[in-house]
């Protein structure tokens, strides 16, 4: 009987193949799910499909406990006791545990995208891939979690998603015991130990740990853009990048919040950097120099004061400047054909914006809103890029070098400015007399002298300045501060000039 029963296995599954392939042909998908009437080709189907909406999972895995929906999941996980890869990467010798795997892994080095999207022309190596595209189109997302009522687009991100309630953390790298909640991110995180970068860019050849990582990369020579906001018309080559500009421009989504000072953030990688400054700690150290950071991104970002690295495939036709990203270029074009290409309008004060990051730091000068703290004195900024320029003062780093004479300057754009006087160019010309500078910013000041506008207002007296430099040794006359102080005999002024000028009429022979 035992035979028999074997062989009405094999004949029902030979069946159900046949079936299966049979619907190729004829489209028919006779059994329906009476739960979300999705449609099958076979009841065997249709009953695997049922288990996504019970839950229930019939195949233990008798070494871990873990359970299974379906067979062959049972089957490829057991692989991850035992070790076993059978399938062989010809090209580099990687190696498998599934035959599918081996096929799309194939891929990465032929470049073969055989699924295309019928909407738009995105390619995808993988049909998993695609189906997950197209929800982009339809904004379906049929799995939903019970706990928190929040959708997901696959039932895959819905299993991650349960864990940030549960804390489960089920796959630990073999070496140093740490513990994650995806298999994606334990490979991932076993090629920090290997130094493995399988992934490789066939326009440049650089190298990457991650599949997701090389597919970004990839945009920075296409340009490709391809999530486009829903309230405007910004387009963002990263997923992430359109959720934190939906965040910031178009709700006041701030979902994680520090369990310290309730502070709330739209950015998961904002709270863990706001979180170093209540515990001090600074995980990341640089080799060369010993300084340590709060951040990988800042630990990266400061190796290139080292290395002078940083890539910039973008390059411009008219005078061979390069750029980290296509925005960037498409902005510098601008300086070459004097167009301005204004999105955004302050309701305040009219002033127009080319870039959502120039309109919200903009913004902030009505609001006053002043986010990014200094860890060290803490004064407030209402930019990020303003508090990297502040903690200068406090390091006293100089990372850019002029070439022809060694000085050194805390900001990029004051090396380019110094780099002028070298050159003798004055690149920007006022429209209206014959005024000629070489700094942007000169040339801005200097237009208030014909339009009279005093953009800079005190808020004690209300008396107007062109310049904010002008404005703050004002705003001393009424705070009595004195921040310059004589090294000699510690007198203390309100203004450096007055410093300068009592030194060499006191201490000077």
């Amino acid at each position: 009987m035992p035979v028999q029963s074997d062989v009405g296995r094999k004949k029902a599954a030979a069946n159900e193949k046949l079936a299966i392939h049979l619907s190729t042909h004829t489209g028919q998908k006779p059994f329906e799910c009476n739960v979300c009437n999705k449609k099958f080709a076979t009841n065997g189907m249709r009953e695997v499909h049922l288990r996504t909406h019970t839950g229930e999972k019939p195949f233990d895995c008798k070494m871990c406990d873990k359970k299974f929906s379906q067979r062959y999941q049972l089957q490829r996980h057991v692989r991850i006791h035992t070790g076993v890869k059978p399938n062989e990467c010809t090209v580099c010798s990687k190696r498998f545990s599934t035959k599918g795997s081996l096929v799309i892994h194939s891929r990465t080095h032929t470049g073969e995208k055989p699924y295309g999207c019928n909407v738009c022309d995105f390619r995808s190596a993988t049909s998993g891939t695609l189906k997950r595209h197209h929800l982009t189109h339809t904004g379906e997302k049929p799995f939903e979690c019970t706990l928190c009522d929040k959708k997901f687009t696959t039932s895959q991100n819905l299993c991650t998603h349960l864990r940030t309630h549960t804390g489960e953390k089920p796959y630990e790298c073999s070496l140093c015991n740490r513990k994650f909640s995806e298999s994606v991110k334990l490979r991932g995180h076993l090629r920090t130990h290997t130094g493995e970068k399988p992934f490789q860019c066939g326009v440049c050849s650089k190298s990457f740990k991650r599949g997701e990582h090389l597919r970004n990369h990839e945009r920075t020579h296409t340009g490709e853009r391809p999530y486009e906001c829903t309230f405007c018309e910004k387009k963002c080559a990263l997923a992430r990048n359109m959720r934190v500009h939906i965040r910031r421009m178009h709700t006041t989504d701030r979902p994680f919040e520090c369990t310290l000072c309730n502070k709330k953030f739209p950015e998961r990688a904002e709270l863990r950097v706001h979180q170093l400054k209540h515990t001090s700690e600074r995980a990341f150290e640089c080799t060369l120099c010993d300084k340590k950071f709060g951040s990988a991104q800042g630990l990266r970002a400061h190796l290139r004061t080292h290395t002078g690295e940083r890539e910039k495939p973008f390059q411009c036709a008219l005078c061979d400047k390069k750029f980290e990203k296509s925005s960037k270029l498409r902005t510098h074009l601008r300086v070459h054909t004097g167009e301005k290409h204004y999105k955004y309008e302050c309701s305040v004060c009219n002033k127009k914006c080319e870039t959502s990051s120039t309109f919200i730091a903009h913004t902030r000068i009505h609001t006053g809103e002043k986010p990014f703290e200094c860890g060290v004195c803490q004064k407030r900024f209402g930019a990020n890029a303003t508090l990297k320029i502040h903690l200068r003062t406090h390091t006293g780093e100089k990372p850019f070098e002029c070439v022809v004479c060694n000085k050194k300057f805390s900001q990029s754009s004051h090396l380019r400015t110094h780099q002028r006087s070298h050159t003798g160019e004055k690149l920007f010309e006022c429209t209206e007399c014959d005024y000629k500078c070489s700094a942007p910013g000169s040339l801005a000041v200097h237009l208030r002298t014909h339009t009279g506008e005093k953009p800079f207002e005190c808020t004690v007296c209300t008396k107007k300045f062109r310049t904010s430099s002008g404005l703050n040794p004002h705003l001393r006359t009424h705070t009595g501060e004195k921040p310059f102080k004589c090294s000699v005999c510690d007198k203390r002024f309100a203004h450096s000039l007055g410093m300068k000028q009592h030194s060499i009429r006191v201490h000077t022979e």
